[in-house]
């Protein structure tokens, strides 16, 4: 079905700070990361070399029901629904996690990752389960807790559906439903949120791979074929450290653009993986992204510099334009392969060309256009306050420090275990006129 090669992807620690600095910077009109040094969108180039899932393929649409209390009764098991009042429209992620072995399994400290991996499957409890049964509970727990995560403890049973038809399964472009599912989510993990929804493991990833200042570590000699994502190595749990979110604020306002990394795969050897072989097609098409009731627009022409192309100053497309979220339930069953019927037609047609302007020199115009545009959203004037923090925090040293030492005068202590007065005065004198340059 496509899920294979993601499954080589061994677990880690999420960095919590990285992730949050991270989506405070969407911007939801243009589907983008606002960034110093321009727009930045995970497209799926990165999706197929980093996931090796999927990007081409049939659209994920399909039936959504009011109610799957039969629907997950059949594909599931009746276990899953048993005393539970209808309509029914989710599953308990700790109920798949049980069935596959994994509720409440955690890596102990000692324990190497082939014993952990031997400890989860000497746990997988399929029973007298069919094989497709068991596929299906299986590939669900990969949807809930991976590829279509929310910020809820549930997984909504519309995803089940589409395991029905094994086969019809595995022609699906789920890493185009991944990257469109996580689209419509950043705007509200963007809020102020301590967690995210989507599959958090690959925006993280994309993040090292294009500006590398997080927790990850790109480990030499380590997986040189897709998926890219098993390159990384990511130390221990962050939150237990002292870096906070505000911390990487201030590096991604600092970060040299000229160590962002636009054109992360050329040169890569595994160019002809499938995901990435059935996908080139789509890597320079602005196309909208279907995951069921969702459709989010993929604003390719924003990253051109993605595709080594110069970035030509052009108008920020606005939401209204195109694409939809619909995150809420429905009184009748709907079909959103025929809600979406232009838009399936689209998808399956390639969407549309991005055109190349070949007569620029470099990205500047744009640049110019951006930082205009965006000028209370870039936090370029961070760098001032920053820096007029800690010329004040060195103020009130040198202030405390010229108060001590009058303090040992009048006390009549020798002044030799104190720095020269006329010393403190220069000192001082010299922090506040660099301060009051900088207001």
């Amino acid at each position: 079905m496509g899920f294979g090669h993601l499954l080589s992807v061994r677990p880690f620690h999420l960095d919590v700070p990285y992730l949050e600095a991270l989506r405070e910077r969407w911007e939801e009109d243009c589907k983008a990361f606002i960034m110093p040094w321009g727009h930045m969108i995970p497209t799926l180039e990165d999706v197929a070399y980093l996931t090796g899932l999927p990007v081409q393929g049939e659209p994920v649409v399909g039936l959504e029901r009011r109610d799957y209390h039969d629907d997950i009764a059949e594909l599931l098991g009746p276990e899953f629904v048993a005393g539970r009042r209808r309509p029914i429209r989710s599953i308990l992620l700790g109920s798949l996690s049980e069935v596959v072995g994994l509720r409440g399994r955690r890596r102990g400290p000692l324990e190497t990752l082939d014993e952990f991996y031997a400890g989860v499957q000497g746990a997988l409890d399929l029973g007298d389960r069919s094989e497709e049964r068991s596929v299906r509970i299986f590939v669900s727990y990969l949807f809930g807790h991976l590829l279509f995560a929310t910020q809820s403890s549930q997984m909504n049973c519309k995803f089940v559906l589409l395991l029905r038809d094994l086969a019809q399964a595995g022609r699906y472009a789920w890493g185009a439903a991944m990257l469109g599912h996580l689209f419509s989510l950043l705007p509200s993990s963007s809020q102020r949120s301590q967690s995210t929804g989507g599959f958090t493991p690959f925006l993280q990833i994309w993040g090292y791979t294009r500006f590398p200042m997080g927790r990850g570590t790109l480990v030499k000699g380590r997986q040189t074929m897709v998926p890219l994502m098993t390159r990384w190595e990511v130390a221990p749990d962050p939150r237990v450290t002292d870096r906070r979110a505000g911390d990487v604020r201030v590096a991604l306002d600092h970060y040299p653009h000229k160590q962002v990394v636009w054109t992360p795969y050329a040169g890569e050897a595994d160019a002809s993986h499938p995901a990435v072989a059935a996908g080139r097609p789509l890597f320079d098409r602005h196309l909208l992204l279907l995951c069921l009731r969702t459709c989010e627009v993929l604003y390719l022409e924003l990253v051109v510099r993605t595709l080594g192309w110069h970035q030509s100053a052009i108008e920020v497309p606005s939401l209204g334009r195109e694409g939809h979220s619909r995150r809420r339930f429905f009184a009748e069953d709907r079909d959103w392969g025929a809600d979406h019927g232009s838009t399936v037609t689209y998808w399956r047609e390639g969407g549309e060309q991005v055109v190349r302007v070949t007569d620029l020199p470099d990205s500047s115009a744009y640049m110019e256009d951006y930082q205009a545009r965006y000028a209370g959203r870039l936090r370029l004037d961070r760098r001032v306050e920053v820096e007029l923090t800690r010329l004040w925090a060195e103020i009130r040293t040198l202030r405390a420090e010229q108060q001590r030492v009058w303090a040992s005068r009048d006390l009549r202590v020798s002044s030799s275990a104190w720095p020269a007065r006329g010393d403190l005065a220069d000192r001082l004198q010299d922090a506040l006129d660099r301060a009051q340059a900088r207001v």
